[in-house]
């Protein structure tokens, strides 16, 4: 039986953890060769090494284009095309940078931080992926956004600027691929509430973290915290071919929350 993604050549930003290593281990199972690409060197060699295909990491700071420059030069003469790029690499800002993060208070060089590495690594590789990928024969850009792309978050505005700019920014690169007549087509994925090292600083640790999880849990209508690999099989779908008329959308991974209400399994519920 044919895998999903055999014979594809793959690029998966922030890949070494989270939901980036769940994307990696789904994709190379189903027969892509992956490349590994973050900042974190050992966690990303070490993932790599584990990977079936002989698949590769590559030290990647997505909001350096110098970085994408070279990058790019060594998949066209190493591969001679990419495939598929799911564009991963993001922070909160929380844990990474001093102060608040509300529409009042935050630290311009904060705001900054934020989206150079949210927003302008994601439009950094689409502009370097569409390079990559003019010679592959049917590509796909996911860029994984979030479900604070799609609603405010007053405690981390600069987070949720970021995702809704890479919600909108995958539609402008569906259409300008369309339009030019390249092989590629462009769809954004919006997790919520997925358990990742992200969270940590949200979290705590020990029973603090335990009663926050369950806690979060009893908001989600669908009675528990996504896992990375809930977002790397719907990433896999948009990668593949069976996606091949889908472009310039966007999936939400969240267990109900942007339904509309809360609806946790037992609660009362009217006719």
């Amino acid at each position: 039986m044919t895998k999903r993604l055999e014979n594809k050549v793959v690029m998966v930003t922030g890949g070494a953890r989270g939901i980036g290593a769940a994307v990696c281990e789904v994709f190379a199972n189903e027969g892509a060769t992956v490349i590994v690409t973050d900042i974190l060197d050992e966690q990303g060699l070490a993932l790599a090494q584990r990977l079936p295909n002989n698949s590769v990491f590559y030290a990647l700071d997505v909001a350096v284009e110098s970085q994408w420059q070279a990058l790019s030069d060594v998949v066209i003469k190493e591969y001679g095309r990419l495939d598929v790029l799911v564009n991963n690499a993001g922070i909160t800002g929380l844990a990474e940078t001093e102060g608040a993060h509300d529409p009042e208070n935050f630290e311009l060089d904060a705001w900054h931080k934020v989206h150079a590495i949210n927003l302008d690594g994601v439009a950094l590789g689409c502009k370097y992926g569409i390079r990559m990928m003019k010679t592959s024969k049917a590509a796909s850009i996911v860029n994984i956004s979030s479900r604070s792309g799609m609603v405010g978050i007053p405690g981390a505005a600069a987070y949720a600027s970021s995702k809704a700019a890479i919600r909108n920014h995958s539609k402008t690169v569906a259409l300008h691929c369309a339009s030019h007549g390249y092989p590629i087509r462009c769809n954004s994925i919006h997790p919520g509430a997925i358990l990742t090292p992200i969270w940590d600083a949200m979290l705590g640790e020990g029973p603090d973290r335990d009663a926050a999880i369950k806690h979060m849990a009893r908001e989600i209508p669908i009675g528990h915290m996504g896992e990375p690999q809930d977002v790397a099989y719907a990433a896999l779908f948009l990668a593949s071919d069976e996606s091949k008329y889908i472009t310039g959308s966007e999936l939400t991974i969240d267990g109900g929350i942007l339904a509309g209400s809360s609806a946790s399994p037992g609660a009362q519920q009217e006719d």
